[in-house]
């Protein structure tokens, strides 16, 4: 297989293993809230491994490991969080686990709507990192971030879909929009690879900035929202395991 066919594969699964993941939930009723916050704890670990490993140690490597090349990856890590905290601060959406409300107030939009805009915040940060990591041309940097993402999106998409069956939707409609807001992960991760390759020269920048997102959802939104129910010992634990996961498929495959 050409690099381009791994590439063009590469950006595009990672977004529909969201769907694949989600699809027990056309033959499940309901899983406990501890499940699901296993599962995010362990999507969490994958997440923070792929950050570390994928996209904040290859910045320094690419900066060319001094202490400039530190300060780049350094400022890009706070740009990329200040990034989707803006996004963040003022987008409305509603957290589909614990059910609370962020972003300006907006009693037009239905609640679906508002969880459309929560799990899209999820989403583009690793769209866009999955993009940047291949748009590097280094195949062993896009690769296992690509497979590490799409894993950790399997848990996310039953999480989703279980949650929104909670809100009174159809298991079929809860899988479709699973589905569809992880094929905002492509969209993404196409403007990311776009944007690595017009501004070459800014990778090791572009490489933090994705990291900094990335860092900022995990220690915001998705780490709270799996110590929100009481089962925080799971969760950290199946965060710890994804975080290994994710580890020894980077070092394998990288």
């Amino acid at each position: 297989m050409s690099d381009n066919w791994i590439i063009a594969l590469g950006l595009i699964v990672p977004g529909v293993a969201t769907g694949f993941g989600a699809m027990p939930a056309l033959f499940m009723k309901d899983v406990s809230r501890k499940w699901l916050d296993a599962m995010l704890g362990f999507a969490a670990g994958v997440m923070l491994s792929a950050t570390g490993f994928s996209l904040i140690l290859p910045s320094i490597e690419y900066g060319g490991g001094g202490l400039v090349a530190v300060l780049v990856t350094a400022a890009g890590v706070l740009v990329g969080a200040g990034l989707i905290d803006v996004i963040d601060y003022f987008a409305p959406h509603e957290h589909l686990i614990d059910k609370h409300h962020e972003g300006v107030a907006s009693d037009s939009l239905k609640k679906i709507w508002l969880f459309v805009i929560a799990i899209a915040i999820h989403n583009i940060p690793e769209g866009m990192a999955v993009g940047v990591a291949f748009g590097s041309n280094n195949l062993s940097n896009g690769i296992p971030i690509a497979i590490g993402i799409g894993l950790q999106n399997m848990p996310e998409g039953l999480a989703v879909a279980f949650a929104l069956m909670r809100e009174n939707y159809s298991a079929k409609k809860a899988f479709w929009i699973a589905l569809i807001t992880g094929l905002l992960e492509p969209v993404a991760a196409y403007l990311g690879f776009g944007l690595v390759r017009l501004f070459h020269p800014a990778l090791p920048f572009i490489l933090a900035l994705a990291g900094g997102a990335m860092l900022f959802v995990i220690t915001d939104e998705v780490i709270p929202e799996t110590h929100s129910g009481g089962n925080e010992r799971i969760a950290s634990y199946a965060m710890i395991i994804g975080f290994v996961v994710m580890m020894v498929l980077d070092v394998w495959l990288g």
